[in-house]
C-alpha cells in the first residue's frame, strides 16, 4: 500500500510498528471490484449486507461475509454525494430497507434495498444537495445543498428553506440538551440560538466570537464519535481523546498518520480505527497510565472550543488534580496495508470483520484470521460428517 503523504507534508515523528502485529486480528482480506471511480461511501444495510458509492455514480450492495456482490444500483449519471439507509413505512406495502442517494446531477433517488427497485426519483432540486441524514426521534430526514429541505417517510416535502447563497458560509452544531447554534464560519461569530428547533425560543441578542489559530490544517475536525465517556476525534493529521467528566484531552496522538485523518471509530475493549488521506489504516489501544506533572496531556485544541474552561481562583486545584490523575495513551497495534491511494471511510462488523473504501477503486474486506480459519474446519467437519467419511477416518 501506498505510505507517501499527498501533497507537501512536513517530516513528522510518525509512530510505526514491525511487522510483528500481535494484537492485530485482521490477517486476512477479500479485494472486491465493481466500481471505476473513487469509492467514497459505505453504508451498513443490516448485519451481514453493505452499500458502497463513489464518483461512478453506482451503488452495489454486497455480502460482508462473503464479499459477493448481490445488488448494483444504477440510475444516477453523475457522481454520487451522499449516501443513507432509511426503513420504509408508507411508501411500499411492507417494511424494508430503503437506500436514499444524492448525486451531483441534482436527484436524490429512492431505492428498494432489497430489490433494486427504484422507489421514486426527487428531481426538484436547484443545486446539488451534499449531504443526507435521518433524524430518528423526529421521523424525517433531510437534504441540504444550497437549500435545506425536510422530508418524512412518505417523501413528503414538509418544509424548504430560503435560498442559501455560496458567500453565506456557515455551519450548525446540536446538543444532546436540545440546543442548535448556528455559527459563521467566516469570522466564527454565533448567528443564531435555538432551544428546541421544533420548539422555537427567543434567539439570543449577542453574538460570541471563537478565536483559533491560523494552521487550519491542524485544528480541522474531519470527523468524531463518542461514548458514554470520552469524545473520538480526528483533528488533522493527529487523534484526540476528550474525556466528557473530567473535561479534558486524556490522551492523543499528534502525528497518527503522514496525512489528514478522514475517518475514525470505536471498537470493542478499547480499541479505535483510522484511516487516511496517506492510504493508510490504523488501528490503536486506548491504555491507561500515570500522567507525569512534566508531560501533561494538550488541551489547548478543546479549550479553544469551550470545553472545560475555568476561572483563575479554581485554576490551581485543578490543575494539581490533572496532574496526578490517571490519563491514558495511544498505542498503535495494527496497521492495515493493502490501499495505494487515499481511504475515505470504513465501516466495522462484528462478525464480519472490516471493509474499507478508497480512491484506487477498490474496497477491502478486512478478516479475523484465526476466526476464519476456525470457520473453515468447522465446514470441514460438518461436510465429512455429512459424507459419512468422519467416521471413516476415525
Amino acid at each position: 500500500g501506498g505510505r507517501e503523504p499527498q501533497g507537501l507534508a512536513e517530516k513528522s515523528p510518525l509512530q510505526t510498528i514491525g511487522e510483528e502485529q500481535t494484537q492485530n486480528p485482521y490477517t486476512e482480506l477479500l479485494v472486491l471490484k465493481a466500481h471505476h471511480d473513487i469509492v467514497r461511501f459505505l453504508v451498513q444495510l443490516d448485519d451481514y449486507r453493505f452499500a458502497s458509492a463513489g464518483d461512478d455514480g453506482i451503488v452495489v450492495v454486497w455480502n460482508a461475509q462473503t464479499g459477493e456482490k448481490l445488488l448494483e444500483l444504477n440510475g444516477h449519471t453523475q457522481k454520487i454525494t451522499a449516501i443513507i439507509t432509511f426503513s420504509s413505512l408508507g411508501s411500499c406495502e411492507e417494511k424494508n430497507q430503503l437506500i436514499l442517494t444524492a448525486s451531483a446531477d441534482r436527484t436524490v433517488i429512492v431505492w428498494d434495498g432489497d430489490t433494486a427497485r427504484q422507489v421514486q426519483r426527487i428531481s426538484c432540486f436547484q443545486s446539488t444537495v451534499k449531504c443526507l441524514t435521518v433524524l430518528q426521534r423526529l421521523d424525517v430526514w433531510l437534504s441540504g445543498g444550497n437549500d435545506l429541505c425536510v422530508w418524512n417517510r412518505k417523501l413528503d416535502l414538509l418544509c424548504k428553506t430560503s435560498h442559501l447563497s455560496d458567500t453565506d458560509l456557515s455551519f450548525v452544531t446540536g446538543s444532546h440538551i436540545g440546543e442548535l447554534i448556528i455559527w459563521d464560519a467566516l469570522d466564527w461569530t454565533m448567528q443564531a440560538y435555538e432551544r428546541n428547533f421544533w420548539d422555537p425560543s427567543p434567539q439570543l441578542d449577542t453574538q460570541q466570537e471563537i478565536k483559533l489559530c491560523q494552521k487550519s490544517n491542524d485544528i480541522s475536525i474531519h470527523h468524531f464519535t463518542c461514548d458514554e465517556e470520552n469524545v473520538f476525534a480526528a483533528v488533522g493529521r493527529g487523534l484526540y481523546v476528550y474525556n466528557l467528566q473530567m473535561k479534558r484531552v486524556i490522551a492523543c496522538q499528534k502525528t497518527a498518520h503522514d496525512s489528514n485523518v478522514l475517518h475514525i471509530a470505536k471498537l470493542p475493549n478499547r480499541q479505535l480505527i483510522s484511516c487516511s488521506e496517506d492510504g493508510s489504516v490504523r488501528i490503536w489501544e486506548l491504555r491507561e497510565k500515570q500522567q507525569l506533572a512534566a508531560e501533561p496531556v494538550p488541551t489547548g485544541f478543546f479549550n479553544m472550543w469551550g470545553f472545560g474552561r475555568v476561572n483563575k481562583q479554581a485554576s490551581q486545584p485543578v490543575k494539581k488534580q490533572q496532574e496526578n490523575a490517571t490519563s491514558c495513551s495511544l498505542e498503535l497495534i495494527g496497521d492495515l496495508i493493502g490501499h495505494s491511494s487515499s481511504v475515505e471511510m470504513f465501516l466495522y462488523f462484528e462478525d464480519h470483520g472490516l471493509v474499507t473504501c478508497s480512491a484506487d477503486h477498490l474496497i477491502i474486506l478486512w478478516k479475523n484470521g484465526e476466526r476464519e480459519s476456525g470457520l473453515r474446519s468447522l465446514r470441514l467437519f460438518q461436510k465429512l460428517e455429512e459424507n459419512g467419511d468422519l467416521y471413516l477416518a476415525v
